[in-house]
């Protein structure tokens, strides 16, 4: 079989297991599917696993537009005891332990009040994340003082599941750019005891939920079958904006970049406002591109002369 015949195409759901990076994952898709345009739309920590959403083939296309999605985690959160980077990894056994409070529940849902909504949140020393153009966790390795950022994030849904000292057992819904370590760090910090993350899954990405993912095992088992096809989902599937269906001559011409007028609109799915991403469809609803609107829905049947739809992305 040449290698155009298996070439895959879509997005892929992968239940990473902890004890790799993100990067691992993708680099042993590269091999298992021989395969190299792979890439993931946001990073798990090693330690961490859960859903993965991996882009295959024509799919590395739209990675970009996928990476602003909220994420829900269930979090394992130990009190009594800090950690440097914030996790399991950073634990100095050294360092004394302290007896965690006893907490009811009306306590623990006035302590999480703290953290819910937006809040500023600091990054941790050690992550990924550039700081005079190094990586954080390089520049903390070699022992380099320096301050992490802070940023804002938004704390969408916090609820407890459970309290059995000295675990607390959280499930989280955020904005793009939280770290489920920090929020750890911080409550120990707000309860006065310390406390790091010591287990986290990945529930969901968007509409997108671990329940549907393949294990590499899986994936493995199904690529010898000749059946991975059938659990790769299409980018119309995955892609959450509005959208404007086209005409038929108007869709071979997306490759051109052709400026896009109110006569080559069948149909607008959704509303939207100018500025808003939005998609360019085909009659049965492919995804064609991705761009910007230069105007409102409701303004385009009389948008006449008018710029409509500026390109960020051609995807056929």
């Amino acid at each position: 079989m040449n290698k155009r015949a298996h070439t895959y195409n879509g997005v892929l759901l992968v239940d990473k297991p902890s004890g790799i990076t993100s990067h691992d994952v993708v680099q042993r898709l590269r091999k298992l599917l021989d395969q190299r345009r792979i890439g993931h739309t946001g990073t798990l920590d090693p330690l961490a696993q859960g859903l993965l959403v991996v882009c295959l083939g024509s799919a590395t296309k739209i990675v970009r537009f996928l990476t602003g999605w909220d994420k829900t985690y269930e979090a394992d959160i130990v009190l009594g005891r800090s950690s440097k980077t914030f996790d399991s990894e950073g634990i100095d056994s050294s360092e004394p332990h302290q007896t965690p409070p006893e907490l009811t529940k009306s306590e623990i849902e006035k302590l999480l009040d703290q953290f819910r909504g937006k809040i500023v949140q600091r990054v941790p020393a050690y992550s990924s994340v550039r700081v005079g153009g190094q990586r954080l966790y390089d520049l903390a390795r070699r022992g380099t003082d320096v301050t992490p950022p802070s940023r804002e994030v938004e704390i969408k849904s916090l609820r407890s599941l459970s309290y059995e000292s000295p675990h607390l057992q959280l499930n989280v819904t955020c904005s793009k750019g939280t770290y489920i370590r920090s929020l750890a760090n911080d409550l120990g910090d707000a309860i006065g005891c310390g406390a790091y993350l010591a287990g986290l899954v990945r529930r969901s990405v968007g509409g997108l939920h671990l329940e549907d993912a393949l294990s590499l095992d899986q994936i493995d088992q199904r690529h010898t079958e000749g059946k991975l096809r059938d659990y790769l989902l299409p980018c119309h599937r995955v892609l959450d904006f509005a959208a404007i269906r086209v005409t038929d001559d108007f869709s071979r011409r997306v490759l051109d970049g052709c400026d896009l007028s109110e006569t080559d609109i069948m149909h607008i799915d959704g509303s939207f406002e100018a500025g808003d991403t939005i998609l360019l469809k085909d009659r049965g609803g492919v995804v064609l591109a991705v761009g910007t609107a230069e105007a409102p829905s409701h303004a385009f049947s009389c948008a006449k002369g008018n710029s409509l739809f500026e390109y960020v992305r051609v995807l056929n």
